[in-house]
């Protein structure tokens, strides 16, 4: 392991030390030292201290961000680069650095400089990245160098025997505190090859997987769940090694399937940006959280809620910090996430934190993930539960029906909760809606209540043995209806048709590059109001989706979608 202020200094033992795999194409370490020189060369000529930092390519943002900390200068990471985003946090910084730009100087810069003692960096050198805090607005937070040095040190003393010379995948970007420290810090600390592609699918993973001796993957519990229902999933070559997933907790079912197609569970890391990585699992092993070597760990007192407490190296102090999750401790000082005491809300004159609610309905079988929002409308705010169901809750969704599902979910938290505080509005999703840092936004939940831009309300979705269910609920101020007819109105056909080739497209993708719409009938009205089932059926060898709509027992309408191949 290199100290990463002596990165820039220190000579590995392998002269050709490869840092970055780009197919069969390899970027050395003595390249990577002349692009980041060249960047800091440049960086010092130019005004201003501190400088936005964005790339896609982790590559050239590894580069840049060590050009700025040998400059001199002050890195601040955002977490996205969209004109609104960075205006809110034009306070911040003195300038940008473009991907484009960066990447141009990383290509001028041709000849390897000797090593020089003038190139170790501040080892109190800073960093600011930004998180969305309790609230939701973006919240800065600054951190040293020698802090993620204490970090990596501390991954590597984990999990360093078990990685060896494996080269890093990942599907998540450096400007997260989780991307940066797994897929270029530590990576770069211990000579560990980074892969510079970014995995968005099995398929693609399969392709970077196929092309290196070892592989280790670091993803999302987004990611993750998702991946197992996509093609190639379960034929990666080699075998990685590990699995790594952060960002919230991974579904036991997720877990659970992971270990029966490699061998062992994602490693799963609890942290935060302020905190850094505090504790890890392995749902395979034990649902507890084991706090990682040289932390420590304990619960706050009853009136501070139980707050879960830790002292870190990897903190910029030596005093306990507090999270904002509380925590219960077993007898092997293990401990259990009790849900966020951070998002407590009124509802009615008494106080309930939606973190707790969550981690009730995740004791239930049935859900394997769930998020909760506060939504306005009325008279009164009211609790909305997005929900992703386990294997158990399709089964028993099939079974029951949406309505006595909820109904027995309301009835698991009436352990827990007063009823003016539980849920009022629920949707059954398929994913939970994420971001590219693999968080799940407050206000992607909140969009899920609303009426989707095609009209109507999406309740439920879910998996039948022939393919994916729908349950809708027909608005009735959809402009639809609007003189179709005006004594009796009903839903259009059309309207029907093209819902279901929507809906069909998010199933399929490239369903929408219609060719015809086959044996079509119109069975029975649609009126205001109603609750519809939409099931969907692929014969993908003939490029066709069958769709089927319901009204109670009544059909509504058939007909088969006969899609294009992609030009």
């Amino acid at each position: 392991m290199i100290a990463l202020h002596e990165l820039l200094v220190a000579r590995r033992g392998e002269p050709r030390t490869v840092v970055c795999a780009d197919g069969a194409n390899t970027t050395d370490f003595d390249t990577f030292r002349a692009h980041a020189l060249g960047i800091a060369a440049r960086l010092r000529r130019l005004p201003g201290r501190r400088f936005a930092l964005w790339s896609d390519d982790p590559y050239v943002f590894a580069c840049a961000l060590f050009g700025l900390l040998l400059a001199g200068k002050v890195p601040v990471i955002p977490a996205n680069p969209t004109p609104g985003y960075l205006a809110e946090l034009s306070d911040a910084y003195d300038a940008v650095l473009d991907g484009s730009d960066l990447a141009a100087w990383c290509a001028d810069a041709v000849q390897f400089p000797p090593y020089e003692s003038d190139d170790v960096i501040d080892a109190k050198a800073s960093l600011t990245l930004f998180t969305s805090g309790s609230s939701g607005t973006p919240k800065a937070v600054h951190k040293t160098l020698a802090q993620f040095d204490a970090e990596v040190q501390t991954l590597e003393a984990q999990w360093g025997a078990l990685l060896g010379d494996a080269t890093v995948l990942a599907s998540v970007p450096p400007h997260h505190i989780y991307g940066l420290l797994f897929r270029v810090l530590w990576p770069l600390a211990a000579g560990r090859p980074f892969d510079r592609a970014t995995c968005a699918d099995p398929a693609h993973l399969q392709v970077r997987s196929a092309q290196c001796a070892a592989t280790v993957v670091v993803s999302t519990p987004a990611q993750l769940s998702r991946w197992p229902d996509l093609a190639g999933f379960a034929t990666l070559c080699p075998l990685p090694r590990a699995f790594f997933s952060s960002g919230g907790p991974l579904s036991f079912d997720a877990a659970n399937r992971y270990a029966l197609t490699f061998g062992a569970a994602p490693l799963e890391i609890y942290g935060s940006t302020e905190t850094g990585g505090i504790a890890w699992r392995r749902q395979d092993e034990v649902d507890a959280w084991t706090p990682m070597p040289g932390i420590e760990v304990r619960a706050g007192t009853a009136a501070e809620g139980g707050a879960l407490e830790v002292r870190s190296p990897h903190l910029g102090h030596d005093d306990w910090q507090r999270t904002e999750d509380k925590a219960t401790f077993d007898e092997h000082e293990r401990f259990r996430l009790q849900g966020r005491l951070d998002r407590v809300v009124k509802l009615d004159g008494k106080r309930v934190s939606l973190g707790e609610i969550e981690s009730r309905l995740l004791l239930h079988p049935c859900v394997a993930e769930v998020r909760t929002v506060l939504l306005a409308g009325g008279s009164r705010e009211r609790v909305g539960a997005l929900v992703v169901l386990s294997e158990a809750g399709h089964e028993t969704l099939r079974r029951d029906g949406r309505v006595a599902f909820l109904k027995a979910l309301r009835r698991h938290l009436a352990a827990w909760f007063d009823a003016v505080v539980l849920p009022r509005h629920w949707r059954v999703c398929r994913a939970l809606p994420v971001d590219a840092r693999g968080k799940v936004p407050a206000e992607a939940v909140a969009r899920a209540f609303a009426a989707r831009e095609e009209g109507f309300e999406l309740l439920a979705e879910w998996d039948e043995a022939e393919g994916p269910a729908f349950e809708l609920r027909v608005p009735h101020t959809l402009v639809h209806f609007a003189g179709h007819f005006p004594d009796m109105p009903i839903l259009p056909g059309v309207v029907q048709v093209d819902w279901a080739l929507r809906l069909a497209n998010e199933w399929v993708p490239g369903a929408r590059i219609l060719a015809s719409v086959e044996q079509l009938k119109f069975m029975a009205p649609v009126p205001p109001g109603a609750l519809l089932k939409l099931t969907l059926t692929q014969n993908a060898a003939r490029r066709r989706v069958s769709f089927s709509w319901r009204l109670g027992e009544r059909d509504c309408a058939s007909g088969v979608i006969v899609y294009r191949e992609p030009a």
